[in-house]
C-alpha cells in the first residue's frame, strides 16, 4: 500500500476527454462529484486549428499516430479527443451488430445489450450533440458522386446522420484537422464545458501512466506532465488519489496504462489488451474519369465541370448500406462511405492499379497524383475477428514516441484472419464494381506493405460482455476483479459495427453512466445521477428510465 500524503485527492478520476471521458466527466460533475480530468494532448479551440500540414500546426499536435505490427492506429490526441478529429459521422450500429459471434464463436454482447436496450442511449446523445439526418441537398460534390456511381450500379446510397451544424459548415474539408468555425459538434462546445461549468477540472499535457491502490481501498494514478512542443519530452510527474476511476484513454492507450498498473494492482482479467479490432476498415481511392462522369452519370457542377472537387466539402457524407443485412453470414456485411482524406495520405498509401512492380511509389504513381482533384476515397467497415494482441506496454505512454509530435512505435501485433481477409476483399469488389463499372474510373486499393492495416476506430482492447475470460469487463463496464475502476471509451465495444463508432460509444458511455454513480455513491461520494443533456434537454431521458434499476443493482 501507499501512502496517502503526498497526492493530490479527487473524488473521481477520469482519463482521456473522448466521447467516453467527457460523458463520464459531466455526468459526474454534475451530479456533486469532485472531477478530476487528465488529458494526454493539448487543449485546443476553434481558433487554434489550422489549415495547414506544417510541424507544429493543429494537425500534427491533435492527432495520435501509432505504428504497431500489422496495425496502425489514427485517433486524436487532444482535449476534446477523437471528437475533435473525427469526421462527424454519427450511424447507429445494424441490429445484427448485437448478436454477433465473431472469433469466440457465441455472442460477444453481453445479454443485456440489444439495439433495442441502447436506441434510448443513442436518442440521449443524439439530442446532447445534436446528431441530424442530411439531405441530399448537404451533401458534396464527392457524396453526390458516389450516390450517383452507386444508382448507376445498381446500388442504393443514403445521405449519412452528421453531428455537423450545415448553416455553418463551409465545405473546407479540414475536419481531421479540428473545426475552426464550430460548425463540427466536437465534444468542446457540449459535454466538456457543461462539465467545467459544475466544477470539473481538465488538465491537458498530463499522460497517465498507471495505477496504484491507496490504504483507504481507493486508487492512485500516477502521470507525466507533456511538453507542449516536444511529446517525448516529459517536464514532470505526479500523483493523484480517487476513490473512483473512469479510464477513456482510447482503445490504444487503456489497455497500456492496465498492462502497465497490474505490478500494483494484481493480476488483470485475460481480455485486457486482446481481442482488439479495426473495427474492420479498409480504403479504396478512384481516379475519376471527368469525362465518363459528366457522360455515364449526368453530373455538371454548371460550368462543364463534372467533379474536380476532391478537397471541396466535408467528410463522409453518403454510404451504401446494401450489405449491412442481418440475413447474410459474418464477414459479407460491411458498408461503404465516401470519405474525405487529405491528399497527402493518399499520395503515400493508395497503390497504382495493376501495376507491375512497386504499387505504391514510381512514374506511374506520380502521374495519378496530378489528378488528384478527380480522387475520390472509398471506406470500408467490414467485419473482422478481433485478431489484435498488445505486447508489453511501453516504458511511458501508449507507444515509443518516434517524432516531435504525432508519431509512434506500439506495441499492438495484428494479423488479419482469413475471415477478415475475405471480408476485406469482397468489399474491395463491391468498390470496384461500382467505381470502374463502364470506365467510370480506376481504383488504388491503398497498401498494407507500409504501415500494415490501419484504423481510425480502434476498437475491443477491454471489452464488455458476459464471460470472464473474454472480456475484460462486465456489462456494466466495471474492470473484472478491480472494483472501482470503470472504461467507457472504444475499448469497451466488442467487436466490429460495420459503422462508425462514434454514436455507440457514446452511447454506450451514457447507459454505464447510472452504474458508475451508484459505485461512486457506494465508495462514499456524494453524487447523485439524472442530469439532463448538456443543452438541458431531457427528452430522450424517458426511454432510459426503465433500465435504471438493473444499471444500478437496485
Amino acid at each position: 500500500m501507499n501512502s496517502p500524503h503526498t497526492s493530490e485527492r479527487t473524488d473521481v478520476l477520469v482519463v482521456g476527454s473522448g466521447f467516453g471521458g467527457a460523458i463520464a466527466a459531466y455526468h459526474l460533475a454534475a451530479g456533486g462529484a469532485k472531477v478530476t480530468l487528465l488529458e494526454r494532448g493539448p487543449w485546443l479551440e476553434s481558433q487554434d486549428f489550422e489549415h495547414d500540414f506544417l510541424l507544429g500546426s493543429s494537425y500534427t499536435r491533435i492527432f495520435d499516430f501509432v505504428v504497431g505490427d500489422g496495425m496502425s492506429l489514427l485517433g486524436g490526441n487532444c482535449v476534446g479527443g477523437g471528437s475533435v478529429v473525427y469526421f462527424a459521422a454519427m450511424p447507429r450500429a445494424p441490429r445484427f451488430v448485437f448478436e454477433r459471434t465473431g472469433s469466440i464463436g457465441r455472442r460477444m454482447w453481453p445479454s443485456s445489450l440489444t439495439r433495442d436496450t441502447l436506441d434510448p442511449w443513442y436518442d440521449m446523445v443524439s439530442e446532447a450533440l445534436p446528431v441530424t439526418t442530411q439531405d441530399w441537398n448537404d451533401v458534396s460534390y464527392a457524396g453526390g458522386l458516389f450516390a450517383a456511381a452507386c444508382d448507376h450500379a445498381g446500388r442504393t446510397a443514403n445521405p449519412v446522420p452528421t453531428a455537423v451544424d450545415n448553416s455553418k459548415c463551409t465545405n473546407c474539408n479540414w475536419m481531421m484537422a479540428g473545426c475552426r468555425f464550430d460548425a463540427k459538434r466536437s465534444l468542446l462546445l457540449n459535454y466538456l464545458p457543461a462539465a467545467r461549468a459544475y466544477g470539473a477540472e481538465i488538465r491537458p499535457l498530463h499522460e497517465v501512466q498507471k495505477l496504484s491502490r491507496t490504504d483507504d481501498g481507493g486508487y492512485r494514478v500516477h502521470y507525466a506532465t507533456v511538453d507542449e512542443s516536444d511529446y517525448r519530452v516529459h517536464t514532470g510527474s505526479g500523483t493523484i488519489d480517487a476513490k473512483l476511476v473512469v479510464l477513456a484513454a482510447g482503445a490504444g492507450a487503456t489497455p497500456t496504462i492496465l498492462q502497465r498498473s497490474e505490478a500494483d494492482l494484481g493480476t488483470m482479467p485475460h481480455a485486457v489488451g486482446r481481442y482488439f479490432s479495426g473495427n474492420g476498415e479498409r480504403l479504396n481511392t478512384a481516379v475519376i474519369d471527368e469525362e465518363k462522369a459528366h457522360d455515364l452519370l449526368g453530373l455538371d457542377r454548371g460550368d462543364n465541370t463534372a467533379y474536380l472537387a476532391n478537397q471541396i466539402g466535408k467528410g463522409p457524407v453518403v454510404a451504401s448500406w446494401d450489405n449491412l443485412d442481418g440475413n447474410l453470414p459474418e464477414h459479407s456485411r460491411y458498408s461503404l462511405e465516401q470519405l474525405y482524406f487529405p491528399p497527402g495520405f493518399g499520395t503515400i498509401l493508395a497503390q497504382v492499379p495493376d501495376a507491375e512492380g512497386p504499387s505504391w511509389f514510381g512514374p506511374r504513381k506520380k502521374e495519378l497524383v496530378k489528378q488528384w482533384q478527380s480522387w475520390l476515397t472509398i471506406f470500408t467497415m467490414v467485419e473482422d475477428d478481433n485478431e489484435g494482441v498488445f505486447g508489453p506496454p511501453p516504458p511511458t505512454g501508449n507507444a515509443v514516441r518516434i517524432s516531435q509530435q504525432m508519431l509512434g512505435r506500439g506495441s499492438l501485433q495484428y494479423r488479419p484472419s482469413a475471415n477478415t481477409q475475405r471480408a476485406w476483399a469482397e468489399s474491395d469488389a463491391a468498390v470496384k464494381d461500382i467505381l470502374e463499372r463502364d470506365g467510370l474510373s480506376r481504383v488504388m486499393p491503398w497498401t498494407n506493405d507500409v504501415v500494415g492495416a490501419y484504423t481510425v476506430h480502434p476498437l475491443a482492447s477491454c471489452r464488455i460482455g458476459d464471460d470472464p475470460h473474454t472480456s475484460a469487463l462486465d456489462d456494466r463496464h466495471e474492470l473484472r476483479g478491480h472494483p472501482g475502476i470503470f472504461v467507457t471509451d472504444g475499448s469497451a465495444v466488442p467487436g466490429a459495427l460495420t459503422v462508425n463508432p462514434a454514436l455507440t460509444i457514446s452511447a454506450l458511455a451514457e447507459r454505464a453512466m447510472p452504474g458508475i454513480v451508484q459505485a461512486a455513491r457506494d465508495r462514499g461520494i456524494d453524487v447523485t445521477y439524472g442530469a439532463p443533456t448538456p443543452d438541458g434537454g431531457t427528452a430522450a431521458r424517458a426511454g432510459t428510465r426503465r433500465q435504471l434499476p438493473y444499471l444500478t443493482g437496485n
